[in-house]
């Protein structure tokens, strides 16, 4: 299973960005209960999980974001997507997708780790 992602790029503080995943080598099952999620690293800072959806579509946040983020995806679980409003020089980081396949747990529980694949990250600049 490959992840890519797209759609960072730099914005202002205040202004809005739309980041997408896309998964391939992925066949849905209509029985799995997957996760899908996005993850941030800003520079000289750890790895922080922002939001994961699951398969169902119950959607998790970090504080941070709550409120200004929305993660959702598409039927397939193959595609998932970050809505980033309200953003602020804080939110300046690579940002990661994730996801991990099957019958797993998801929510909070998969803030810390348990995702199996990755992308390679898009960068998301937010100047003041």
């Amino acid at each position: 299973v490959q992840l890519v992602e797209s759609g960072g790029g730099s914005v202002q503080a205040g202004g809005s960005l739309r980041l997408s995943c896309t998964a391939s080598g992925y066949t849905y099952s209509p029985l799995a209960a997957n996760c899908m999620g996005w993850f941030r690293q800003a520079p000289g800072k750890e790895r922080e999980a922002v939001a994961n959806i699951e398969s169902n579509g119950r959607a998790t946040y970090a504080d941070s974001v709550k409120g200004r983020f929305t993660i959702s995806k598409d039927g397939s679980d193959t595609n998932w997507y970050l809505q980033m409003n309200s953003l602020q020089p804080e939110d300046t980081a690579m940002y990661y997708c994730a996801a991990d396949f099957g019958i797993v747990t998801c929510g909070e529980a998969k803030f810390a780790n348990g995702m199996d694949y990755w992308g390679k990250g898009t960068l998301v600049t937010i100047s003041s």
